[in-house]
């Protein structure tokens, strides 16, 4: 069963994006930096706010992190794929790795008392706090995170 923050990224909102982009790269941590700073010039080009900004920025860091660590293996050959939209009001992004998969809620609760010295388990609630809402599939191989804006990306910042 998917896992659940909020029903952000099948709202009718808006029907086109203002930005939309499919790409694919090997599982490379500079690769993934290229395409955070690709995305990050799209936000301020578009006067998000820096907090949401900030928010998409982390939370998109850990899921490529996941992506080609934990998903891919460091496996260069193994490919990241990546899908972005930027709406008026939020942006929709989704990670796939070519991985087995897991099971996002057999991660361990970074936050229990027993778990606090472990490294587990954090990036995923960090992108849990930081976006409105996160999904995994079921296999386990594929995020889709949604972030809405706070300031309805009318550029108030």
């Amino acid at each position: 069963m998917p896992i659940t923050v909020a029903n952000t990224m099948n709202s009718p909102r808006d029907v086109r994006p203002t930005v939309a982009a499919d790409l694919t790269i090997p599982s490379d941590a500079a690769e993934a930096r290229r395409i955070q700073d690709e995305i990050e010039q799209h936000l301020h080009a578009r006067h998000v706010s820096e907090h949401d900004i900030f928010s998409i920025k982390l939370a998109l860091e850990e899921a490529l992190v996941n992506a080609i660590k934990h998903g891919n293996q460091m496996d260069r050959a193994k490919k990241v794929h990546i899908s972005y939209q930027l709406f008026a009001d939020r942006f929709d992004v989704q990670i796939a790795d070519d991985g087995g998969g897991f099971d996002p809620n057999d991660v361990p609760d970074p936050t229990a008392f027993e778990n606090l010295e472990r490294p587990c388990g954090r990036g995923l609630m960090l992108m849990r706090h930081y976006m409105t809402e996160v999904v995994f599939n079921q296999r386990g191989n594929r995020v889709s995170m949604s972030k809405v804006f706070h300031s309805g990306g009318n550029g108030k910042k």
